[in-house]
């Protein structure tokens, strides 16, 4: 079963509305749980296909992928993406956190999910693309 946390603090100098609309212009149909100060939601793999869109639309799977293995902790992945890029319905993977903070995401699931999201490629066209039934399984 694949599951799909985000979690990002809100500043005070920031609006809690501009934040959840960072969250769902990237992952959008999570479960969100919203407060003063921390946006966070859940959901599973139907909140991954912007995301996966973005990836393949930027030309950024070979970054992707390698962000998301590098950050992996048994069955999990965990990393960042840039709140602001987020707003704008793009996807930067920043090395720290911003000053603004970051949206940090968590995917379970296996690595049959980091293939559907960002396969390998060769000159930058994927490899091999797996469908999500198959990850599903």
């Amino acid at each position: 079963m694949i599951e799909v946390t985000v979690r990002t603090l809100v500043r005070p100098t920031e609006r809690v509305e501009k934040v959840v609309a960072a969250i769902e212009r990237i992952f959008p149909g999570l479960t969100l749980d919203i407060r003063d100060d921390l946006v966070q939601g859940y959901g599973g793999i139907s909140s991954l296909r912007v995301f996966r869109k973005v990836l393949r639309d930027e030309r950024i799977l070979d970054t992707a992928r390698s962000v998301m293995l590098a950050g992996r902790i048994g069955d999990s992945y965990q990393f960042r993406i840039s709140k602001p890029g987020a707003f704008m319905g793009r996807v930067g993977f920043p090395p720290e956190e911003e000053p603004l903070g970051s949206i940090h995401v968590e995917i379970s699931g296996g690595e049959e999910v980091i293939d559907w999201l960002a396969p390998r490629t060769i000159d930058g066209k994927p490899v091999a693309e797996i469908e999500l039934d198959e990850v599903e399984q």
